[in-house]
């Protein structure tokens, strides 16, 4: 039977694969309970299978490790309870001498357990178990993702040498249910093309593998796609979902941040191959690393991927523990798949973790420096060329410096020169003293203000009080500046100050005044003007004949009524005053500090140096443009570790609690301190990928499974504690485990091994039997089915259409986007920036991710905010996503020239065709259609619908072309000497990329 990629799948794509791992443990449950009559064999009763997940649901709420809620000092979940001994709940092999079994099993509700009250209660079916599991020994076994990872020798079964293949199908013989045959060749090169790149095979590349008949024909596609740059653009979708990329903070406004250059760090460590645990220590701990690279920089960003806020009236101390928080929770998802996050207010109710070991979890990264309030910083992303060009501007720029202060005979002889008449300016520029001043002196009315004498110009003395008013000092009345004197009616004030001179001189100033003003020169008037208005700058000028020594300056200020105000500016020399204090030294008793002040000086305004100080200035205006054209990242940088206390029921508020040391959860054991010193991020991270830990390697395979047979060998991916499925073949996911960590985490070789299975490559389709034995797929019987995700959906109608431009890396990009869509974020409003050109064309993941407001293309099919560690998507079915394929811009534009590519590359004869020759251009561009889009050949009853479709299309457009100019001016706008015949290809088109086949991994 053929794999045809439309078929309807089994079950709902909406259904999560969570629930199918639930509702199977149930039908296997009830299997292993009611299907086998009286007397028959029954199957060996497994503890973590069968009896595990009981007492989990049941009794560990008050009998688990939190001991806030534990009930009767009664623990039932780390083994201690069940060996035999004293104080056991059981004996072993006879359950009716077993107190656990009593308790179950008693009808009297004062020792019945659960409690009544309790809306938990066990079934029959689930007391039978536990006590056949006593009755078999009873044995005690420790949760299976905390036991050590062992390499199960993989079970013989003829014909299979993968070992993939021989834990899979030994089961499935055993039972009698067999497996799907190999699916047909188009089929597996577009699976392996998806899964692997994230874009469709082309119709020659489909072509090459369909007529390869050597033995290792499957190999080849896959070891080539491997080594494609689009791998580690692909497995980063997944990855970055992982960790919660984003380019935006989140909290409050949401706004910009810049992280790219980490985005570029994944994709280049999957593409090279890099170790996982290597992967690991560098994001975790990249900066504590031995004279950390440039890359292990920008890897330790990882550390600053979490939410974060700069709103003006967050708490410094909430935020500081929502980070860490955060950083506990996130680091023990992503790498542990362990949930840790209930353990930030109470010990956790179903795994051995501590609200303690929560603390101290987070003391690792207490040494991370970090605004608790406003973005962290950010720091610039060199490449080797990069620096080799920054190095050539440095030296280009050392060389223009140092022949700027290289010394000429010309140069010094310019600067004696300049320095002779410089001094003589100098000598007769005035020192002017601080304004004082006194008033305001009232009058009955403007004119008398302005004719009263309160002060005698001649005889200034600013010691002696005036009409009882004193002179006030200290109040800064800067020159150049308007100065407010406030609202006195009819009243004057007087501004005084001195200007000494070494030569008699000539001193030009502008006055400003609000309303009249008068102006005396060492007693003598030297300027009057009666008048009414607003103060301004420059209003009046005067020329003032200044004496050697001392002058004396006085200023009348007479206000009508209303505001008051006062202006005052000296066209003074333009030496600064500190070269002046130089110039008026005599040349053979100034320091060499002085000397070398006033040549510095003379250079920035010499004639002799003007070209190389334009020279000069247009390097570092190069320099700074290449310097604030790099990428920037946020990074890892480290200060003195804050203080970390365990916070009672998680409130910041409360510093009552315990300080604590970094240190892992208890349960795992401990962690060598490092020469007695305080354990870092480095040595966290070591122990994250130590061989001993059983929980990373087992964590990252069961995710690989996800990504390429549709669902986890252990459910849900984010949670291997007790509260999660057994895993469906566990000696799989040990096999796996260990050899990835024998393998020295080699990411390629892992995958390798799994595409290259037959179980991999099995059909989606079955008989019935097989579906009826396994309708949710748990014994990979066959293969599965899923929508592409949300960032490969736009990939592929950019591919098939030639608009696609892979280049890998980069910043992110703005794609077109519906106008409006972020009206509402606030501080500050920000619009949309939109991209053009090619930046519009890029792959899905290069896309703006805004948290608060996703792009709405990729939130329509199920891309996640970021927000929070995803490790599973949801697949939703739902009209908006036919909406967005039939109408975004980008979809439009590219269903468009996806035609127009058929139209040229399936061109009609040059003579008019007659019926049949019409028919036949149809079929073949409708066939190279298929082959471009689906990799195959279109079927007579496709053809014929489509060919309807195209008919319908052409009779509407012909008779209404200017519907045609819509589609032309989608995106970026089009032209073509033929817009009805496009526009009838592209309802074409449209049609196709609303096919689930288009969207869907085979």
């Amino acid at each position: 039977m053929q794999d045809l990629p439309n078929q309807t799948p089994p079950h709902g794509d909406s259904m999560s694969f969570r629930a199918h791992s639930v509702i199977s443990a149930f039908v296997v449950l009830l299997i292993s309970a009611l299907a086998v009559p009286a007397g028959a064999f029954q199957p060996p009763v497994d503890f973590n299978r069968d009896i595990r997940p009981i007492l989990s649901d049941k009794c560990l709420t008050c009998h688990g490790p939190d001991e806030a809620t534990r009930e009767g000092n009664l623990r039932l979940d780390d083994g201690t309870r069940f060996s035999g001994g004293e104080g056991s709940v059981i004996v072993p092999g006879k359950s009716a001498e077993s107190e656990l079994y009593q308790r179950i099993s008693a009808t009297d509700p004062d020792i019945a357990m659960p409690p009544r009250e309790f809306n938990k209660q066990l079934n029959d079916q689930q007391k039978e178990l536990i006590r056949r599991w006593i009755d078999q020994g009873g044995e005690w076994e420790t949760h299976w993702a905390y036991a050590a990872v062992v390499k199960h020798v993989p079970p013989e079964i003829a014909g299979q040498n993968n070992p993939i293949d021989q834990f899979i199908r030994s089961p499935l013989s055993e039972n009698g249910i067999g497996w799907a045959s190999e699916a047909d060749r188009v089929t597996l090169i577009r699976r392996i093309y998806f899964d692997l790149i994230g874009l469709p095979p082309s119709w020659q590349q489909v072509q090459s593998f369909v007529n390869d008949g050597s033995p290792n024909a499957w190999e080849k596609v896959v070891d080539e796609l491997l080594q494609s740059p689009h791998f580690g653009e692909r497995l980063a979708i997944y990855w970055l979902d992982v960790v919660r990329f984003a380019d935006s903070n989140g909290y409050h406004s949401d706004e910009p941040r810049k992280i790219a250059p980490y985005r570029d760090y994944v994709i280049h460590s999957f593409n090279s191959n890099k170790p996982f645990d290597q992967f690991v220590i560098e994001q975790l701990a990249g900066d504590l690393l031995p004279n950390p690279s440039t890359e292990q920089m920008v890897a330790s960003g990882f550390n600053m991927l979490l939410q974060t806020t700069s709103e003006g009236g967050g708490q410094p101390k909430e935020y500081i523990a929502k980070y860490a928080a955060d950083r506990v929770r996130n680091t023990s998802q992503i790498f542990l798949g362990t949930t840790m996050g209930c353990a930030e207010c109470h010990n956790h109710k179903y795994d051995p973790i501590t609200i303690r070991d929560f603390y101290s979890f987070a003391a690792f990264f207490a040494d991370i420096e970090q605004p608790a309030i406003g973005n962290p910083a950010t720091f610039p992303v060199m490449t080797d060329d990069d620096r080799i060009r920054l190095q050539q501007l440095n030296d280009e720029l050392a060389r223009l410096n140092s022949e700027y202060r290289r010394s000429t005979p010309e140069l010094t002889a310019a600067q004696e020169a300049w320095e002779a008449a410089a001094v003589e300016q100098v000598l007769k520029t005035p020192v002017l003293s601080e304004w004082e001043t006194i008033g305001p002196f009232t009058s009955k009315d403007f004119d008398d203000a302005y004719a009263a004498e309160f002060l005698n110009p001649a005889e200034i003395d600013t010691t002696a009080p005036v009409n009882g008013l004193k002179w006030e000092s200290g109040r800064k009345f800067d020159d150049g500046k308007v100065h407010d004197l406030g609202n006195t009616d009819f009243s004057s004030r007087y501004f005084y100050r001195t200007l000494t001179v070494s030569k008699p001189t000539q001193l030009r100033v502008s006055l400003g005044s609000d309303d009249a003003v008068d102006v005396w020169l060492n007693g003598k008037s030297v300027h009057r003007n009666k008048t009414n208005r607003a103060v301004a700058a420059d209003q009046d000028a005067v020329s003032l004949d200044l004496q050697e020594g001392a002058n004396q300056l006085l200023v009348k200020v007479t206000n009508g009524q209303g505001a008051s105000g006062f202006y005052f500016k000296a066209s003074l020399a333009e030496i600064p005053q500190e070269i002046s204090a130089v110039l008026v030294v005599n040349a053979a008793d100034r320091t060499k500090e002085q000397q070398e002040k006033l040549s510095d000086y003379f250079r920035s305004i010499a004639p002799e140096t003007a070209v190389l100080r334009e020279q000069i200035a247009s390097m570092t205006a190069r320099k700074k443009s290449f310097e604030d054209n790099l990428p920037r990242t946020m990074m890892t940088k480290t200060s003195t570790p804050k203080v970390v206390r365990v916070l009672n029921r998680g409130n910041w508020m409360d510093d009552t609690g315990p300080i604590v040391e970094p240190a892992i959860p208890s349960w795992f054991g401990t962690l060598p301190s490092p020469e007695g010193k305080r354990p870092t991020r480095l040595e966290l991270a070591r122990w994250i990928v130590d061989r001993n830990n059983p929980l990373t390697s087992r964590t990252m395979v069961n995710r690989l499974w996800k990504l390429y047979f549709g669902q986890g060998l252990a459910s849900p991916l984010d949670d291997l504690g007790r509260q999660g499925t057994l895993p469906t073949h566990p000696e799989l996911l040990d096999w796996m485990a260990a050899e990835f960590m024998d393998s020295h985490w080699d990411l390629k070789r892992m995958i390798r091994t799994l595409v290259t299975s037959n179980t991999y490559r099995q059909s989606s389709l079955v008989p019935d039997h097989i579906r009826s034995a396994d309708p949710y797929n748990q014994r990979y019987a066959r293969q599965s089915r899923f929508r592409l995700d949300a960032e490969l959906v736009r990939d592929n109608a950019l591919s098939v259409s030639g608009l696609l431009i892979d280049d890998v890396g980069g910043r992110s990009v703005f794609p077109y986007q519906p106008a409006g869509y972020w009206s509402h974020l606030n501080f500050p409003v920000r619009e949309w920036p939109g991209d053009s050109g090619e930046q519009l064309y890029r792959r899905g993941l290069y896309t703006w991710w805004q948290r608060m407001f996703l792009h709405p293309g990729l939130l329509a099919f199920d891309a996640p905010t970021r927000e929070e560690c995803t490790v599973e998507r949801p697949r939703s079915n739902i009209p908006q996503q036919a909406l967005v394929l039939l109408n975004d811009p980008t979809y439009v534009e590219a269903a468009r020239a996806f035609a127009a590519r058929i139209l040229q590359d399936v061109p009609s004869k040059e003579s008019d065709p007659d019926l049949s020759s019409a028919n036949q251009l149809t079929h073949d561009r409708l066939n190279y259609a298929y082959r471009v889009a689906l990799s195959r050949d279109i079927t007579k009853r496709e053809e014929e619908v489509l060919a309807g479709v195209l008919h319908e299309n052409r009779k509407i457009y012909s008779a209404h072309p200017d519907l045609a100019d819509g589609i032309l001016a989608a995106g970026q706008p089009a032209q073509s000497k033929d817009k009805v015949e496009l526009a009838t290809w592209t309802s074409v088109t449209r049609t196709l990329f609303n096919l689930s086949e288009f969207i869907t991994r085979p």
